[in-house]
């Protein structure tokens, strides 16, 4: 995935496919060589786990397990619709996610 990513970590996303289709959460991190992606409260699965160094308790643990990155896409946050993602120059020449729908920043300032 050369150049900039469509999706980077803390983005708001929606999901939109699976049996989490329609939730949305904010991005908790990104395995690009893989195309998955973590999202917060989303894919939550259950491992049962023994007692470690680590875990003293053991039991049943809850966690976000990772998503394919292509069932996920960005929501804007001027428009609050999912969108697609495009790139526009600045000044300084960097560059800056843009809304497709309705031309606004997509990323946090």
């Amino acid at each position: 995935m050369a150049g900039m990513a469509k999706i980077r970590k803390d983005d708001l996303v929606v999901v939109l496919a699976g049996k989490d289709r329609g939730k949305r959460g904010k991005v908790l991190s990104i395995n690009p060589g893989k195309s998955r992606v973590v999202v917060e409260k989303v894919h939550v699965i259950k491992r049962h786990t023994k007692p470690s160094n680590k875990n003293q308790e053991g039991g049943i643990l809850e966690y976000e397990a990772p998503i394919e990155l292509s069932n996920v896409m960005v929501v804007c946050g001027a428009c609050g619709a999912p969108t697609r993602t495009g790139a526009r120059l600045l000044a300084d020449g960097g560059k800056m996610r843009v809304c497709k729908r309705c031309g606004e920043s997509v990323d946090k300032k």
